[in-house]
């Protein structure tokens, strides 16, 4: 089981250490692979609504997300939300613990759906995930995502309308 709690600035050195390799591989989040520390915080920590870690039992940070507005104003009812597990602990459970997480915060917060605007479509595990936690793919841009590898390729965008019920 994990502890998922909201992120302190304490924090923030492990939580780079999860974030940096993922925004410099620039395989599945929009940022230019040169992103610094700082516009990282910025990004992740100081422009999101909150921003959460997951931890282990003994306390190491495995994985975390934010939590924000995808929208201001007549859109800020739909939330977004950015997932990052590091290497170490894929496929354990954190991501899916996240979401689960995530949706329960978001309704807590009144929000009333959450919204994905650029699931990478060659990222298969997470199209997977997102889908088994009931979100549909509501739209296909394609070529929207520049791939280092695999040159342009499609965007997602995931969709769930949220209920009290997150889990079923």
């Amino acid at each position: 089981m994990y502890k998922i709690r909201p992120f302190h600035d304490s924090d923030w050195e492990t939580t780079w250490q999860i974030i940096e390799p993922v925004f410099h591989a620039g395989q599945t989040y929009p940022y230019p692979p040169t992103i610094s520390k700082q516009e990282s915080y910025s990004v992740w920590v100081a422009t999101p609504e909150c921003t959460y870690v997951a931890e282990d039992e003994p306390g190491q940070i495995l994985g975390t997300y934010y939590l924000k507005p995808n929208q201001p104003g007549q859109g800020a009812h739909v939330c977004n939300c950015g997932y990052i597990v590091s290497d170490l602990a894929r496929g354990r459970g954190v991501a899916s613990a996240m979401c689960e997480h995530s949706q329960e915060q978001a309704i807590r917060l009144g929000y009333r759906a959450m919204q994905y605007n650029l699931v990478v479509s060659t990222n298969d595990g997470a199209v997977r995930l997102w889908e088994k936690h009931g979100f549909d793919v509501v739209g296909r841009l394609p070529g929207a995502f520049k791939h280092p590898i695999a040159g342009y390729v499609d965007a997602l965008v995931m969709f769930k309308k949220l209920t009290s019920t997150v889990c079923g």
